[in-house]
């Protein structure tokens, strides 16, 4: 057996679940069968059973508005790596920017797709900031994938239901794999020299953000729950790589107001490397998570691997990662009817996000008990080991029982 992934992302030049995923996924892949990712970039790897190579993008041709740069790259780079040819057995896509190339595979070369949905276009309207007219290509070519594809894995059961309500899908081709987490590189490891680094006082609590700035990881709705926090501990806003800028200048200004107001808040504007993430986990008392959409939120996972409890909101698939009084809180969401993805009341959700908190940094003994009891619900189900095995064994399916 031999599985193709195409990727956007992949290391060095990660930035989102979507490139955590088929980063440890491949890997882990590697040990059972060859495994060949091809992404955007310009990697080249090769050990044991994994290769790595990255495809490039040639602008100097194009014309159209900086909006759609990204879009026009995309469908480059998936056409190159089609054309490149391939001696896999199947094809493994992952987010609508490797959709195409899945595509063209699949007709061409006659193998099977299997397509991963991280997150749904449909269910990102605010995309359309970011993409302006190319949102619109990214439905199409999302929706002509999943419903030409093999085998779909949803990251939640969440997730499947979406599918399955917005596509014209046989249930049957719907699979749940959740997102895993590396168990000895996610591990408790605290280190004072990077919080002092970053200006954050190792002596003082802190809660923790970490995440792109985007209406989808709901940071907004978190910086205007500052007001409402209890006095005597830290604020930590990891936050970098905003979609737009227009939500970066409505990030930065909601920051500084967010500063006068309440002293200890400390804004790191980049995604920072993996080490000094897992040192900030280690560090805080509560990790938080204010997604306003969230297929899995495997954020979530690396927070509870090294011992964090987690405020998280009760959207798409974060609730079969979090337990709702055992490894964190969750607060509910009311989404609005007429814009979709936003609260009823934003001024609310902000209140009930900062009460969560709030209720766990009262409470040090009950927030021990549910450091442990995280660590040990990760351990439990989301191993990458196993999410390998679950992985190669639809593939097995979708290729009529190849081994």
């Amino acid at each position: 057996m031999k599985a193709l992934l195409l990727t956007n992302e992949y290391p060095p030049h990660v930035y989102g679940g979507a490139g955590v995923h088929v980063d440890y996924l491949s890997r882990a892949l590697a040990r059972l069968m060859e495994v060949e990712v091809r992404c955007f970039g310009r990697q080249e790897e090769s050990e044991g059973n994994l290769k790595v190579r990255g495809f490039g993008v040639d602008e100097s041709g194009f014309g159209c508005p900086a909006a759609l740069r990204a879009v026009f790259a995309a469908t480059q780079r998936d056409n190159a790596m089609a054309a490149a040819g391939t001696d896999a057995n199947l094809v493994h896509v992952h987010t609508w920017y490797t959709n195409l190339g899945g595509i063209l595979a699949k007709l061409n070369y006659g193998i099977p797709l299997v397509l991963t949905v991280h997150s749904l276009e449909p269910l990102r309207p605010w995309k359309r900031e970011q993409l302006g007219g190319g949102y619109d290509f990214a439905l199409w070519v999302e929706r002509a994938a999943i419903e030409m594809a093999d085998a779909v894995i949803a990251v939640s059961e969440s997730t499947k239901v979406d599918v399955l309500r917005l596509f014209d899908m046989d249930p049957a081709r719907v699979k749940v794999i959740h997102n895993g987490i590396d168990l000895g590189e996610y591990t408790e490891r605290r280190d004072d020299g990077v919080l002092k680094r970053y200006g954050i006082d190792p002596a003082q609590p802190y809660v923790l953000f970490v995440g792109r700035i985007t209406r989808q990881k709901g940071i907004i709705h978190l910086v205007r729950a500052l007001r409402y926090l209890d006095p005597g501990f830290q604020v930590v806003l990891c936050a970098g790589a905003p979609d737009t800028l227009e939500i970066a200048a409505e990030m930065k200004s909601a920051v500084e107001a967010a500063q006068q107001e309440r002293p200890g808040v400390v804004w790191i504007e980049k995604m920072l490397p993996k080490d000094e993430v897992i040192a900030l986990y280690s560090g805080a008392e509560v990790f938080v998570c204010p997604s306003i959409y969230e297929p899995f939120g495997i954020i979530n996972l690396e927070a509870m691997a090294c011992g964090t409890p987690v405020v998280a909101s009760a959207v798409g698939g974060i609730p079969e990662v979090v337990v709702h009084g055992e490894t964190g809180l969750l607060v509910p969401v009311e989404q609005s009817k007429e814009a979709p993805f936003e609260p009823v009341s934003t001024d609310s959700f902000a209140f009930n996000l900062a009460e969560a908190i709030n209720e766990l940094m009262r409470d040090e003994v009950r927030r021990r008990y549910m450091a442990r009891v995280a660590r040990r619900r990760v351990e439990e189900n989301f191993s990458w080991e196993a999410i390998a095995r679950k992985t190669a064994e639809l593939y097995r399916v979708v290729c009529g029982g190849a081994s």
